[in-house]
């Protein structure tokens, strides 16, 4: 099978949130589909080794912020690359609670949802969320898959549902590859001549995790 056939699929790129007790958490998804509109009822699907899942099956309840192709990238490198098990990940990101749930304040929408169902697979929960509350503060486009994928040139996290694998055997020209996230830079400066404090621009590690391929 041609996995890249996946790829058609439409997805959008959002941020699921939960509370870890009183700290907030959460992680980047973008396998979230409105099931049913009265009542209005979505499915996120969460792999079993994101940190965000156990959170969400403990507290019963969830958020999802809806990025824009405005939205800073570096959210998806902070909440897609790192695990809430070791870090605080709204540290330094402007949020707001409602209905007792964070909410990303750089986005396009939002909702929050009390779980309703679930369904399990092999390596992920499928959460049925009820939706409470939501709201569009900004008239910005949400940001799909494909343009995270064409224009921030951004990788999925090994634990997303739509991850696939690069092909080994594919040729692939030189290039400089971030080795936290996959960012491949292809700006006009060679990547010897930036500055030494460049960084990542998804997940704002320094110019030393980039690797020549």
């Amino acid at each position: 099978m041609n996995k890249n056939v996946l790829r058609n699929f439409s997805y959008g790129v959002y941020v699921v949130s939960a509370l870890d007790g009183q700290r907030p958490t959460g992680c980047v998804a973008n396998s979230i589909m409105q099931i049913t509109s009265s009542p209005a009822t979505v499915a996120v699907s969460m792999n079993h080794d994101n940190y965000t899942n156990s959170c969400i099956e403990k507290s019963g309840r969830f958020s999802v912020s809806i990025l824009s192709e405005q939205s800073d990238p570096g959210l998806i490198g902070r909440f897609g690359f790192q695990s809430g098990k070791d870090i605080d990940k709204f540290e330094s990101v402007a949020y707001e609670t409602v209905d007792g749930l964070p909410v990303i304040t750089d986005s396009c929408g939002y909702i929050t949802c009390k779980v309703i169902d679930k369904m399990e697979t092999s390596t992920h929960t499928v959460f049925l969320g009820e939706v409470v509350d939501g709201d569009v503060p900004k008239n910005e486009t949400p940001m799909t898959y494909a343009y995270y994928h064409k224009v921030v040139k951004g990788k999925s996290p090994k634990n997303a549902p739509t991850y696939i694998a690069e092909d080994n055997d594919t040729k692939a020209t030189e290039k400089w590859t971030c080795s936290i996230c996959g960012y491949v830079y292809d700006g006009e400066t060679p990547f010897d001549e930036l500055p030494s404090d460049y960084v990542c621009p998804i997940c704002k590690q320094p110019k030393e995790v980039f690797k020549k391929q």
